[in-house]
């Protein structure tokens, strides 16, 4: 049974300024909604896209703006779960783009609908992708943290993703993030050998950081146990709550304390973001040069450690961190267990045919994952391209620049390549 969707009304003053005057589209449940951007002047469109995110507002995304702009139909959308982690029970999202799809499908002219995935929305939308195009029994079995259930059966696919800087997971981010200094879950507890803000273990409160490869190999190794036993003690949990013996039958909260800050990359320059092969960089004055790509952020001293709840701790459910916020892993780096989680782009784009896009901003820290994305994915038809000095948003990076303006053309430069890649394939349909 299709999911019945009405058109209410035009969007709040807050994004009525958008390039094509947005009506906003109610869905079922009534907290999932979307926004409808159409081209304000051109031909009718044959090709629409969707997006949308785990828990973000996106309804007045930058590409709303600039893909309408360029003549596409654009639904933004806001899942059921919109600013609230630690509700996301992660396969109903995808029914949330289920029925945004289908309401794409039906808008008249469109022949194609592509979907784009931002950020986490990438892991989103190559998730549903995946489990449109070869059914729910990708994401199921033994191996699986939280299988999911035979409610995906039917997805319609998408003709096409594009991925904006897609992380990789916040099961992944999650996991990379987390700090193995932690003992037994207690901030008043630190295993001073793997506190990454120890000066003896490479720790610079006043500039770049460096870490012995001793440490760092210690560190991440850590990371994944710690991480691993969080998910014994979650699934532990779960096994009592379905037997009748834990306190609760339904879930409980879930707190990570120093679960997020610690990310070495953030801090050590030799950890630096690149690309392990030579690839295509968007270059400023619009044209594209083939080379290694690092990530143009600049390397300063980290924030003051600051011992306080909301800066270190992540607060979720039982349920929500294994639905969409815990991985198996050996290391946090290259030891991950990528298909232990439904929420996971490089286990997902091995499922996915359709043609993809991959364009990971040079100003930010998803350079390599974006690689990885590309290198795994199944589709024929696939591309990567890193967008010179651009935001994780695709804004020009101030603090990249060396000289003024250096990197001004990054939104616009990243929206015409996206055009340019989607009618190439699809717009003459």
């Amino acid at each position: 049974m299709k999911i019945p969707v009405t058109v209410v009304a035009a969007l709040t003053a807050s994004i009525g300024l958008a390039q094509s005057n947005p009506t906003y589209v109610q869905f079922s449940p009534s907290t999932t909604k979307g926004a409808l951007y159409r081209p304000n002047s051109g031909p009718p469109p044959r090709v629409g896209v969707v997006l949308t995110h785990r828990t973000a507002n996106f309804l007045s995304h930058i590409a709303t703006r600039e893909l309408s702009r360029r003549g596409f139909l654009v639904l933004a959308m806001n899942p059921r779960f919109e600013n609230n982690e630690s509700a996301v029970i992660w396969d109903e999202i995808a029914l949330d783009i289920k029925s945004g799809v289908e309401f794409m499908r039906r808008q008249p002219g469109i022949a194609r609908v592509v979907l784009f995935g931002h950020s986490g929305g990438g892991t989103s939308m190559s998730y549903y992708q995946a489990v449109a195009e070869k059914g729910p029994a990708i994401c199921q079995g033994a191996g699986k943290l939280v299988p999911c259930g035979n409610m995906l059966a039917g997805l319609p696919a998408g003709d096409g993703v594009v991925f904006m800087d897609a992380h990789p997971g916040n099961s992944i981010n999650g996991l990379r993030s987390i700090n193995p200094a932690v003992i037994d879950n207690d901030p008043g507890k630190i295993d001073p050998a793997l506190d990454p803000f120890n000066p003896k273990n490479g720790f610079n409160p006043a500039g770049p950081s460096n870490y012995p490869a001793e440490f760092r190999q210690r560190y991440f190794r850590a990371q994944a146990e710690r991480m691993n036993r969080l998910i014994d003690s979650a699934l532990d949990k779960v096994k009592r709550m379905n037997s009748g013996s834990y306190a609760y039958s339904d879930d409980d909260v879930f707190v990570i304390t120093g679960g997020q800050g610690a990310r070495l990359i953030g801090f050590d320059p030799s950890l630096r973001d690149r690309t392990a092969q030579p690839r295509k960089l968007l270059r400023n004055d619009g044209t594209i040069s083939l080379r290694i790509v690092d990530s143009a952020l600049p390397y300063g001293a980290p924030p003051p450690r600051a011992p306080r709840f909301g800066a270190t701790a992540r607060v979720l459910t039982v349920r929500s961190f294994l639905s969409a916020n815990a991985i198996r892993a050996k290391n946090s780096q290259d030891g991950i267990d990528y298909c232990s989680t439904n929420n996971s782009v490089p286990c997902a784009v091995k499922s996915i045919t359709v043609p993809v896009l991959f364009a990971a901003m040079g100003g930010y820290t998803f350079i390599r994952d974006n690689e990885i994305h590309f290198e795994l994915a199944a589709s024929k038809d696939k591309d990567f391209i890193v967008v010179e000095g651009a935001t994780h948003g695709a804004t020009p990076c101030k603090e990249c620049e060396t000289v003024p303006g250096q990197y001004s053309n990054s939104v616009k430069n990243f929206f015409d390549y996206v055009a340019t890649w989607i009618d190439s394939r699809f717009s003459r349909d």
